[in-house]
Formats: structure tokens, sequence, C-alpha cells
């Protein structure tokens, strides 16, 4: 067991094991909430900090970091305490800062416009090691507020498969959003999942309803297994009626993410078959313009033939808004800036 990892009960019981009084569960419990080490945990007698400190905490702490020029985005380059690395991404809207979060170390899924896809799952992320990316970028990045966050805002749609990883990524959300923990409401939150159907059922019981992001891709099965292939194992028909079903339940709407790529999935003939696969249901496309990712051989399109794709989902009633490009100066896409940097370190080119 990781420190970081602890509920705020398995703290307790931990502090009763070791004789103390039960109010030093709550002294231990506010200070890993802001990612403090146990020597940094200043109100804790010193032969408890001691004893802490021997218990391996799994936390995270900063690589590396790029600044973007264009418009503030920062990239970050995580290192776990096995000397794994995984990215994130602080991005700044007029309504707050958002933190693209990592769920694996890698990913199996294979989609075919991401690259930290390209070497595969390494292993999952603990829910200690998601709340430490947010901790980490407060610590660097203090607020400049008492009783504020830097981080107001997180999406889980960075390295990995949240639904691939869902034990830890549900104790990961009730923790970030208990009135004990860090207090991001479920409505602050969007999980990004490529689709795999039974999970999505799952995961409207045990998780608090945060927004749900589906990376569609595609109005049809041949184009998306060609792009996704995890869509052989649950094909388009099946991903949207688990989708219907969470945003009947739930009375949000569902997010689908649809990467416009040239040649691909981005005609108006596509926008009306897309239009005709969604028609009644509650939700919003999100129309993004695809970051280039070299070893992929992929391109996106230009702004305008991506607002006249937008144009004609809003003729057909259809909700889109193409997202804002950010980062692109920093190798903001999925598993770029790790991918670098390891291959860095092996000597390669």
């Amino acid at each position: 067991m990781y420190l970081a990892d602890m509920t705020k009960a398995e703290i307790e019981r931990l502090l009763s094991e070791f004789g103390e009084p039960k109010y030093r569960a709550g002294q231990v419990w506010d200070w890993l909430n802001r990612g403090a080490r146990a020597q940094e945990m200043t109100n804790l007698p010193a032969t408890l900090r001691e004893k802490l400190a021997a218990i391996p905490y799994g936390g995270v702490e900063i690589e590396r970091k790029l600044f973007s020029a264009k418009d503030g985005t920062v990239k970050y380059l995580f290192r776990l305490e096995d000397e794994n690395l995984v990215e994130g991404v602080l991005m700044r809207y007029h309504y707050g800062n958002t933190l693209c979060l990592s769920t694996q170390i890698g990913c199996s899924m294979g989609c075919k416009f991401c690259a930290s896809t390209l070497d595969g799952c390494i292993r999952n992320l603990r829910p200690g090691e998601m709340l430490g990316q947010i901790l980490a970028v407060e610590r660097d990045e203090p607020p400049k507020e008492t009783g504020h966050r830097t981080v107001t805002n997180i999406v889980l749609m960075g390295s990995g498969e949240p639904l691939d990883n869902y034990d830890n990524v549900v104790a990961f959300l009730n923790r970030v959003t208990a009135q004990e923990g860090l207090r991001i409401s479920p409505r602050n939150i969007s999980v990004s999942t490529c689709g795999i159907a039974p999970k999505i059922a799952a995961f409207l019981q045990d998780a608090p309803h945060v927004t749900l992001s589906i990376s569609l891709h595609a109005h049809d099965d041949e184009t998306r297994t060609s792009l996704m292939p995890v869509n052989k194992a649950y094909p388009i028909d099946s991903v949207i009626a688990a989708a219907k079903q969470y945003a009947d339940k739930t009375g949000r709407r569902v997010v689908f993410e649809y990467a416009l790529i040239d040649g691909v999935n981005a005609s108006i003939a596509d926008a009306d078959a897309l239009s005709a696969k969604l028609r009644g249901m509650l939700c919003h496309v999100n129309l993004i313009p695809l970051n280039p990712v070299p070893e992929r051989g992929l391109a996106g399109v230009t702004r305008t033939e991506a607002e006249r794709f937008c144009a004609r989902l809003a003729e057909r009633n259809i909700s889109a808004t193409i997202r804002r490009e950010m980062g692109t100066d920093i190798e903001g896409a999925c598993g770029q800036l790790r991918r670098r940097i390891l291959h860095e370190i092996r000597g390669e080119n």
C-alpha cells in the first residue's frame, strides 16, 4: 500500500495501529491532499513523521515542463516513483484552468491518431498517482488566493484508457470529488473513453455523474475500426446505445469527440451521416482539428473545412463546436513529449 493511495478510513486505521489519537488522521489527510511528504507534515510529532516516511509514498514529481508561447498552455512531464513518465496538460480558459491528466502509462487501445499508444501500455496508474498530477501542478503554480484552486477542472484524456483502469479511476474520482477531499465538482470533470460499452453502463452506477466523453471519430463501423481497433469488440451502435443510457439516466449530455481527419471522416456527407446517427440524443459533438502525429501519417483539415462541417451539424440540429487548438507548439498531443524524452534517454533518433 502506498501512502498517497490511502483513503481517509485507511489512514484512520493505520494511525490507530500506531496508537495515535483519532484527530491525527484528519491532519495527515489534509497534508496528503496538498501533496505533502511525511517530513513536510510539520504539525505532527517527529516520531509519527518517521513512521509515515517509512511507508512507500507513491507520489508524482515534475520532470519537465514546456510553455506554449501561443496560448499559455503548459505541458508537464511527470516522473513517478518507479521512474516511469506520464504527461499532463494545463489549459487556461476564461472560466478556470483545466488539467488533462493521464490514467495509464502508455495505452493498449491502438488508436491510429494517438502517439501515447505507440509503445503499448506499461501499467495502470494508481489513484494517488492520478491525484498526484493535480497536486504537483498546484505545488508548482500555487493558487493566488486562499481557498481557491489552480486546477478548477479536470479531464481524464491524457495517456491511457480510463475505463481500462476502471477500479483505480473510480477510486480517484470518488476521492477528488469528496467534500473531505479536493471538492472538485463532478460537473467540472470529464472522463474520455474510446467506448468500452459494458464499462460505461457500470460507470453509471459506480462513479460520480461526471461528463462522459466518448472518442467516436466516425459514423460507421468500417471507418471507426480502421481508426480504433476497439470498435471490433464494441461496434459503434453498442457504444452509442450505452452513451444514450448514460445521458438519459444522468440528465447530462454526452460529449462525442470527433477528430476531423483529411480524406477519412471530414466531408459534408460524413457530417450528414453523423447527424443521422446521433439524432434525438442528448449530446454534443466536440470537433477536433487533428494535432499532427508524424508517426501516424494522418493530417487534419483546415479551419474553414472544420467550420463547414460544424455548420452542417448545426443545420441538422446537432449541437457542435470546434475545440480550440492548444499546445501545438509544445507537443500538445497525447504521448508526444513522453515518447521524445524516452527516445533521448535511450539514445534513439
